[in-house]
C-alpha cells in the first residue's frame, strides 16, 4: 500500500530508513525540502482545477468531467503524498460531497421531485465503508496484528530457515517458503515480507558477513534480498488475501462488473501461472545474480539457535494458530455459508474472546483504522467514476478503437498496457483505483470477452507487477534502501524479472482461464 512504504522494521539494528524517512534533495538544506513539500501539497489541487477549467469533451456530462477531475487531483495526491493517504482520500470524498450538486448528480437528479442533493451524496460518500472488502482488510490488519504480536509469524520463518538453510539456494527457497506460508493471512506485503522476512534476511546477511554498502553485499545479501522481494510481489499475486490491493480490486469487479471474485476462483485461476513463477524466484535470481558464497553449514545453527531463544510454543501461538487454520478453512471452503468479511469478524472476536489480543490492541492499531479509513473512501470515488459515467465514456471511446481485433488479442493488449503502464506510478493501491475500473470496464465494452476471465487475469497482475521499479511495491523502498541492491542492479533485475513474470501470466494464465472461464 502507498502507506505502507514507511513501515517500521523491528528486529534489525542494521535496517536501511525507508524511502519516506529522507527527502532527496540536490543541496540538502531544510529549505529544499521544504520546497519540494509546498510543490507536492499545491500540485494536485493546480491538476483539478486545470482540468475541471478545461472544455468537457464531446460524449460526456459536464458533471463527470468535474468529478473526474477531482479524482485525478486524488490519485496525484496519494501518488506525491503531501498528507497521508487516508487524508487525501477522506479531503477527495468530502469535496466531492461538497460539491455533490455540480460534481455528482446530472441535472436531470436534480430535477427529480423529492430528490435530496445533500444526503444522496452523504450516502454516497459513506457507501463505500459498507462494502465487505473494507471489512476484510480491516480483519485481516488485526490478524497480522496477532502474528506479531504473538511472534508466531517469526517463528515460522526461522524454522524453515533452520531446515532449508545449509546452501543458499536452499535458504533462498526457505525464504520463498516462509512469505508463501505466510501471504494468506498477512495482506500486506511491506508488514509480511519488510515486516517478518527482510528483518530475518538481514540478520543471515551479516551472520555469513555480507555487509550492507560494503563490497561483502554480495557474498549473500544481494542475492537473499532479492529473493525475498520478488517472492512477496508473487506471492501477492497468488493468494487473494495476500495483498490488500487484492481485495480492493476484489471490491471493484464486484461493485463495476457484477462479478463475484472468490478465494477458491482466484487461487485456481492463477495458480497455474504464478506457482512456477514462485519456483522459479530462488533459481532465476541464483543465475542472473548469483551470490559469491554457495554453502554455509552455520546458518541452520543461527536459526536453530533464535528458535532456543524464543523457546516453546506459547499459547497465544497455539490459539492464533487454530484461529488462522478456522479462518482459511472458511476462507476455502465456507463461501457458500459465510462470507469472506464475516470470517474476518469472527477471527477478530475470538481473538478477543481468548485474549490474544485486546481492544487496546486493536484500537492502537493505525494502519489498520487508517486502511479502513483510506479503502472506504477510495471504493466510494471509484464507484462515483462509474455512477457520473465517466469510465463507460473513456471504456467506449477505447473500444472504438480496438474494434476489427479479435476478443482473445484485444485482451491481451489491455493485460499488456495494465502491466506496463504501472512504470508511473509507485502505489499498487492508487493505481488499482485509478487505472483497473477504466481497464475492466474497456474490455467489457468489448464484444466477445468474457469479463470474469478478464477481471481475474487483470488482478492476477497487480502482485507481480511491483517488481518492475524500487517503487511499484509498498516492500520494494525497504529492499532499494537495504544496502544490498544497487540502484543500478534493482532497476536492471525488475526489468529482466518484469518481462520474465509477464510473458510466464500470458502465456500460461490466459489459456488456462480461457479454460476455467471463457466460456
Amino acid at each position: 500500500m502507498g502507506t505502507e512504504v514507511s513501515t517500521t522494521i523491528v528486529g534489525s539494528a542494521n535496517q536501511a530508513p525507508s524511502s519516506k524517512d529522507t527527502v532527496a534533495t540536490p543541496s540538502g538544506r531544510p529549505e529544499a525540502k521544504a520546497t519540494i513539500s509546498i510543490w507536492k501539497a499545491i500540485a494536485p489541487i493546480a491538476i483539478t482545477v486545470v482540468l475541471a477549467l478545461l472544455p468537457v469533451p464531446s460524449g460526456l456530462a459536464p458533471h463527470g468531467w468535474y468529478f473526474f477531475s477531482i479524482f485525478v487531483g486524488v490519485i496525484v495526491g496519494l501518488v506525491l503524498e503531501p498528507l497521508p493517504g487516508a487524508a487525501i482520500a477522506v479531503i477527495g470524498i468530502t469535496l466531492v460531497t461538497v460539491l455533490a450538486r455540480f460534481a455528482l448528480f446530472s441535472p436531470q437528479q436534480l430535477a427529480e421531485s423529492g430528490f435530496r442533493p445533500a444526503s444522496a451524496a452523504l450516502a454516497w460518500a459513506l457507501s463505500g465503508y459498507s462494502n465487505s472488502t473494507v471489512w476484510l482488510i480491516f480483519g485481516a490488519f488485526i490478524l497480522a496484528l496477532a502474528y506479531s504480536n504473538t511472534g508466531l509469524g517469526h517463528r515460522i520463518a526461522l524454522v524453515i530457515i533452520k531446515r532449508m538453510g545449509k546452501s543458499t539456494l536452499l535458504l533462498g527457497y526457505g525464504i520463498a517458503l516462509a512469505d508463501t506460508i505466510l501471504a494468506p493471512f498477512i495482506p500486506s506485503p511491506a508488514a509480511r515480507s519488510g515486516g517478518i522476512i527482510y528483518p530475518i534476511v538481514n540478520d543471515l546477511a551479516l551472520d555469513y558477513g555480507s555487509k550492507p554498502n560494503d563490497p561483502t553485499s554480495r557474498r549473500v545479501g544481494s542475492y537473499l534480498m532479492w529473493v525475498a522481494i520478488m517472492t512477496t510481489c508473487v506471492t501477492s499475486s497468488l493468494f487473494l488475501t495476500g495483498a490488500s490491493f487484492n481485495l480492493l480490486a476484489a471490491g471493484f469487479v464486484e461493485k463495476l462488473a457484477h462479478v463475484e471474485l472468490r478465494w477458491t476462483d482466484w487461487f485456481i485461476t492463477v495458480a497455474p501461472a504464478i506457482i512456477p513463477l514462485l519456483v522459479l524466484v530462488p533459481v532465476l535470481t541464483y543465475w542472473l545474480y548469483p551470490p559469491e558464497v554457495k554453502k554455509n553449514e552455520e546458518v541452520s545453527k543461527w536459526a536453530a539457535t533464535q528458535l532456543e531463544k524464543i523457546g516453546p510454543l506459547s499459547r497465544n501461538e497455539m490459539i492464533l494458530a487454530a484461529i488462522v487454520v478456522l479462518s482459511l478453512v472458511l476462507w476455502v471452503a465456507g463461501g457458500t455459508y459465510v462470507g469472506a468479511a464475516t470470517v474476518a469478524g469472527i477471527a477478530v472476536s475470538l481473538l478477543l474472546i481468548t485474549r490474544v489480543l485486546s481492544w487496546n490492541d486493536i484500537a492502537g492499531h493505525k494502519r489498520a483504522w487508517t486502511t479502513f479509513a483510506w479503502l472506504g473512501a477510495l471504493i466510494s470515488l471509484c464507484d462515483g467514476l462509474n455512477r457520473v459515467g465517466f469510465v463507460k465514456w473513456f471504456a467506449d471511446g477505447i473500444a472504438l478503437h480496438m474494434r476489427g481485433l479479435s476478443p482473445h488479442f484485444a485482451m491481451i493488449i489491455l493485460l499488456v498496457l495494465f502491466f506496463v503502464a504501472h512504470y508511473l506510478f509507485a502505489s499498487v493501491d492508487a493505481y488499482t483505483t485509478a487505472l483497473l475500473p477504466v481497464i475492466l470496464l474497456t474490455g467489457a465494452a468489448i464484444p466477445g470477452i468474457p469479463i470474469k476471465q478478464f477481471a481475474l487475469l487483470l488482478c492476477m497482475e497487480l502482485g507481480i507487477m511491483g517488481v518492475i521499479t524500487p517503487f511499484a511495491d509498498a516492500a520494494s523502498p525497504i529492499y532499494a534502501n537495504s544496502g544490498y541492491l544497487p540502484s543500478k542492479d534493482y532497476w536492471r533485475l525488475g526489468t529482466i524479472f518484469g518481462a520474465i513474470f509477464l510473458i510466464v501470466s500470458l502465456a500460461i494464465g490466459v489459456p488456462w482461464a480461457s479454460l476455467l472461464w471463457g466460456k
